[in-house]
């Protein structure tokens, strides 16, 4: 009988990253791999806790994070600072580099699972002797757009990818018709924040080529039920072995906070009266900090839908109290027709209730996956790093409506209208739900990615291409 299989998760300190490693940790963990998920102590203090049937398998270590110039006490992860400030997280997460190689001597696992961030593991598995695995958390159409490592850095890049323009067409390497891309507006930040330098000294492209170059296997969130197209041409221009993890989808129960007393019973209620698939959930999130005039844009543009709406919105930093967040008389208006819950909301059972039916959502590939295992019409507003990219792809699958956009990236309450409105009520929505209902059949499928999926990817780690 082989021995266990032994991995040490290490995401990136981003929840839309240690969220779906805990998650694939547990996947593991289920199959009977045991997990060490490495992250700092306030992370860990703010992840969910590991299911009590699976105590023995996943552990949390906790890795404390050091102070540096720049990075504000308390702050470690990209939700407690402004996007400026994240390349001193990128700072403090390289000075990781020394504790977490203690962690794997002492450890000794048969893998390190690596975020992209790391990639310093690559020197760590070389000298300790064990496998490096990276742990894509994007959608493969996302990997392949940034493409192989030889046009991430050097000639390669400054021949390729030289301007934000270069991002706004599909890359020369995509060997099938595809319009995943960037919009003018998204390539400025995205090529400046992952081909720019920063406080670290490496820049995002230098991190993910040195990964791509140093692993023995790479694995992605997604299937090939999916994505198979991009699967396989990941593989191509990594060249290296790329293993589905499935996509991973969260659990149905497990809220952490009652959703049947108080504010969250009449919610419930409002929603149980409710005709079958006619509400928008609408969310978007803390990553993206929204300024004022998008959400009051993206409020009267529900308004002017006339759709039944409920609204997750997490107060933003310029809102003093919460009823600054919204429209004056924005409420009153609206009431009996749509709800604004401010704060927590018990996100996957409003998702999987059978009134809702539409999301109009910031196209994160987590939250697509959240959404699309229930069935519901996507309406994609994207705003930061890849969800552009998620954005053309389920336009481009069928799955969604893109809110339109000016050449500045503005968008206004008519845009927000006419595409909930083609999503939810008009003839491409009755075209959307078809697909949408197909899609539910693959997302929601959890023997599917469970057993096929997780189950393929640890015979991948017990007898795949290892280190000798």
């Amino acid at each position: 009988m082989a021995k266990d299989l032994h991995a040490v998760m290490f995401p990136w300190f981003a929840f839309g990253h240690m969220i779906p490693c805990l998650q694939l940790s547990i996947a593991l963990a289920k199959a009977g791999v045991h997990v060490c998920y490495v992250a700092s102590p306030r992370n860990i203090q703010r992840l969910p806790r590991i299911p009590p049937s699976l105590a023995s398998l996943v552990r949390y270590v906790e890795l404390p994070l050091p102070a540096v110039d720049g990075l504000p006490d308390g702050a470690e992860a990209t939700v407690d600072l402004p996007f400026e400030k994240i390349q001193y997280l990128k700072v403090a997460y390289d000075l990781l580099k020394h504790p977490f190689k203690h962690i794997i001597v002492n450890q000794s696992p048969d893998w390190i699972i690596t975020d992209w961030a790391a990639s310093w593991t690559v020197d760590i598995a070389r000298e300790c002797s064990v496998s490096l695995m990276l742990f894509s958390v994007f959608s493969a159409a996302t990997s392949c757009f940034v493409g192989p490592p030889k046009y991430l850095v050097g000639e390669g890049q400054k021949r390729e990818r030289a301007t934000p323009e270069s991002l706004t067409a599909t890359p020369m390497w995509m060997d099938f018709p595809s319009s995943v891309a960037l919009r003018g507006h998204e390539a400025v930040g995205f090529h400046a924040g992952f081909y720019g330098e920063n406080a670290s000294g490496t820049t995002d492209a230098q991190r993910v080529a040195k990964i791509l170059q140093g692993i023995q296997a790479m694995s992605t969130r997604s299937c090939m039920e999916f994505e198979g197209s991009y699967i396989d041409l990941l593989q191509k221009i990594t060249n290296k072995p790329v293993i589905p993890a499935g996509l991973l989808p969260p659990e149905q129960e497990g809220e952490t906070e009652s959703s049947d007393a108080g504010k969250w019973g009449r919610v419930f209620k409002w929603l149980h009266e409710q005709n079958p698939k006619s509400v928008v959930f609408v969310g978007f999130g803390s990553e993206c900090k929204l300024t004022r005039d998008q959400v009051h844009e993206i409020a009267y543009g529900l308004e002017l839908s006339q759709l039944p709406f409920l609204w997750a919105l997490r107060k933003p930093d310029w809102a003093t109290e919460d009823f600054d967040a919204l429209p004056l008389g924005f409420s009153d208006r609206t009431h009996g027709k749509g709800m604004v819950c401010l704060g927590w909301a018990p996100q996957q059972k409003i998702l999987a209730h059978p009134s809702v039916g539409g999301s109009l959502f910031h196209s994160g590939w987590g939250s697509i996956i959240e959404s699309l295992q229930y069935g519901h019409n996507l309406v994609v507003l994207p705003f930061i790093i890849d969800q552009g990219l998620n954005a053309r792809l389920v336009v481009e699958k069928g799955l969604a409506m893109e809110v339109e956009r000016r050449e500045d990236g503005s968008f206004s309450r008519d845009d927000i209208a006419k595409a909930l409105t083609q999503a939810m009520v008009e003839e491409e929505g009755k075209r959307l739900r078809v697909r949408t209902t197909e899609a539910a059949a693959i997302f929601g499928d959890r023997k599917l990615h469970q057993d096929l999926y997780i189950g393929g990817l640890v015979e991948y780690m017990k007898n795949g291409n290892r280190r000798q």
